[in-house]
């Protein structure tokens, strides 16, 4: 039985990626998860803010005559709240490709064009496989239109593409109008592979304190199914590497990611629960099973097989889906 994958042009012994986690905030962690079987590790992202306040900071003198300054430093949580700066990113990430063999990749999370792109040639530098950019963004204009949010990030895309050699993932959210129209952009911007989808991390509301607070839960299974139709959508229609997050907890999720199109499958809330990375040997070990019940041989067999190009309801994908769901329902 093959489990072997190519994703990223990087040729894996099997699909199953530690994604972006504290897991690997310490060398000793990324050993584990490689001991734990991950086929690669996606480091924690960097900011597009926190690189921006660094180049702020090294071309002004902070005082209280600075008033524009000052104010926009306190839009950031302080230093102390995030893992990692600009430079101990960059060494950390040096440090965990000396002490593990297997692919490992940085991560930025940005919006907007800018001075800060330059660090993705510090991360390449620093030893990067790969380069996941996260457009993690959540439109809150009444006057910013979607074709220009879009038009924003695609841009953003070509200048790091421009900006490294190194493979280039795009990790997306799944509130684009037309997810495959918007990937055929990204493709034409120099994405060497798509990731679907962000989770959002909705806040919510303390009615005593008439306050909005902040929310992290980890994903179960049944959050994988928007990832599912997603990949489901794009699969077959562009030609980069496709690969999910969110949602895969057993071996029978990576499954269907694949089925969908996904040539890598990220797991992280499964390796935060009970069992930690060792969640990824479990999940790798009922893949194997469930392929060798329905008499698979290797994934290259089944990926993109239910996508909607190639399945056999491709409507099930579209809105007869939702009218036969709603039509058909009984109490």
């Amino acid at each position: 039985m093959s489990l072997a994958t190519s994703y990223l042009g990087f040729r894996l012994p099997h699909p199953f990626l530690a994604g972006a986690s504290p897991l690997s905030d310490r060398v000793e962690g990324a050993r584990r998860l490689e001991d734990a079987g991950a086929a690669m590790i996606v480091l924690r992202s960097l900011f597009e803010e926190q690189l921006v306040h660094e180049q702020l900071a090294a071309h002004h003198t902070i005082d209280a005559h600075e008033q524009g300054f000052a104010e926009a430093m306190t839009y950031l949580p302080s230093p102390a709240e995030f893992r990692f700066g600009p430079d101990a990113y960059a060494e950390h990430l040096t440090k965990v490709k000396a002490a593990v063999g297997i692919p490992v990749m940085a991560s930025l999370n940005g919006t907007t064009p800018g001075g800060w792109v330059e660090f993705a040639r510090v991360l390449e530098g620093a030893g990067a496989d790969a380069l996941e950019l996260n457009l993690f963004l959540v439109p809150t204009s009444a006057v910013e239109s979607s074709a220009t949010i879009e038009d924003r990030l695609v841009e953003l895309v070509r200048l790091v593409r421009a900006t490294i050699r190194i493979p280039l993932a795009v990790k997306l959210s799944p509130f684009y109008t037309s997810v495959a129209h918007f990937a055929r952009r990204l493709e034409e911007a120099g994405a060497d592979g798509l990731v679907l989808f962000n989770r959002f991390y909705e806040p919510d509301i303390d009615v005593g304190r008439q306050s909005v607070v902040r929310t992290l839960t980890l994903s179960t299974s049944s959050e994988l199914l928007p990832r599912l139709h997603g990949l489901g959508i794009v699969s077959g229609r562009v030609g980069i590497s496709l690969a999910v997050t969110g949602g895969v907890h057993t071996g029978l999720d990576a499954l269907k990611a694949i089925m969908c199109g996904a040539s890598g499958v990220q797991m992280v809330s499964a390796l935060l629960g009970m069992e930690g990375p060792e969640a990824l040997g479990r999940a790798r070990e009922e893949l194997e099973r469930v392929l060798h019940h329905h008499e698979y041989d290797s994934l290259d067999q089944v990926r993109g097989s239910m996508s909607v190009t190639r399945c056999p309801d491709p409507q099930a994908y579209e809105r007869v889906n939702y009218m036969q769901i709603l039509q058909n329902w009984r109490f």
